[in-house]
């Protein structure tokens, strides 16, 4: 990837929203930001978040802030260097150990296991993410895996969702076909 950012818009499919995404260079390594526009249990929602990591694509943080309906929220992610994870300075032992953050509102990110993983074409690995869930916010662990079929398409499963479908990826790493819930409308870079 190249040190100028790169952005993304989608379209929201299975409800009414929007998502645009910028993957930039940090000091310390990359970090995703972004913003998602959505209707949700038939309430305006409106959530920033950003995702720092490491230069290996190792989630360092997240932070998500918004409101849905009438409340507003603000939830910081921490993990450290022992794998242990904090959502507002509270343990979260279920996850303790994985290495990426899922964000349950966007397909942003998917692009950290892709870029961290690298796969060649027709391998295939396991990816389990400490996943943020929407709307509760409470994170779980969510198994997850990864095939790469060629250089634009992965085979990707949440079998806690009993998804299953070929993802379209964007060199960069972002979905840009994820059937069924996002698409791209327009990409920079």
């Amino acid at each position: 990837m190249t040190a100028t950012p790169v952005s993304i818009l989608w379209r929201r499919l299975d409800l009414e929203g929007h998502d645009g995404c910028l993957l930039s260079r940090t000091d310390s390594g990359h970090s995703l930001e972004g913003q998602a526009i959505f209707i949700q249990d038939d309430k305006p929602c409106c959530l920033a978040y950003r995702v720092d990591c490491d230069t290996g694509w190792r989630t360092q943080s997240a932070r998500v802030s918004g409101f849905l309906g009438g409340n507003r929220l603000h939830h910081a992610i921490e993990r450290d260097s022992d794998g242990r994870w904090m959502l507002n300075g509270e343990p979260q032992h279920d996850v303790t150990g994985l290495i990426d953050v899922d964000l349950g509102f966007t397909p942003a990110s998917n692009l950290l296991a892709i870029r961290r993983f690298d796969l060649g074409i027709g391998a295939t690995t396991p990816a389990p993410a400490a996943y943020l869930t929407f709307p509760r916010l409470e994170m779980v662990r969510l198994e997850q895996t990864y095939r790469r079929l060629d250089e634009t398409r992965y085979a990707y499963a949440a079998p806690l969702f009993g998804y299953d479908e070929i993802l379209g990826v964007s060199p960069h790493g972002f979905v840009v076909d994820y059937p069924g819930l996002w698409t791209r409308v327009t990409a920079s870079g």
